[in-house]
């Protein structure tokens, strides 16, 4: 990987909508995820349409979480009308409109992926949302899209307006 990374930053907003999850048992990461639930289920996923055309990963905040599941999930976003055939064992939850701060990072070599993941999600961490009029939320999901080196590996994390919050700009870039 370069020796200067970038990860972008970009406010989205996501209507109210449902996911249609596969829960694990106690999986906080994908890792474990895969060894309660088996790797299959992305090709399940894969099958299904969904509103950002293709499959999410999830850690579920504690009101979507029904007892003895995971905080780590994986599934489609549907339409909040969706009401057509679910897999066996998976659920439907309804998500609320919500906002986002997308991260975005710079595309990598697929051997790389585990660093392009960490970087991102560093950045994260350390992100002020109030620069963008911003605070985290607990309302609503953080989600994973599939690393792709192409592209770049993606989260997006919940945010709301700061109640003392300006506008805020539409793209912003974290140089490290």
């Amino acid at each position: 990987m370069d020796s200067m990374q970038y990860v972008y930053v970009s406010p989205i907003h996501k209507p109210r909508r449902k996911a249609i999850i596969k829960r694990g048992t106690s999986a906080t990461d994908y890792w474990a995820y895969c060894s309660e639930v088996g790797c299959d289920v992305w090709g399940t996923l894969l099958s299904m349409d969904s509103l950002c055309g293709e499959p999410v990963c999830l850690w579920l905040p504690a009101a979507y979480r029904t007892p003895g599941t995971s905080t780590y999930v994986q599934g489609v976003e549907v339409g909040v009308y969706y009401d057509g055939p679910l897999p066996e064992g998976f659920d439907v939850i309804e998500l609320p409109e919500a906002d986002y701060l997308m991260f975005q990072g710079q595309p990598f070599d697929e051997a790389d992926y585990g660093q392009a993941i960490q970087f991102v999600e560093n950045a994260a961490d350390r992100y002020d949302p109030s620069v963008l009029g911003y605070v985290w939320s607990i309302r609503s999901p953080r989600i994973q899209l599939e690393p792709k080196g192409e592209r770049g590996y993606i989260e997006f994390r919940p945010v709301q307006v700061h109640s003392q919050a300006m506008p805020s700009p539409s793209r912003s870039s974290l140089e490290l």
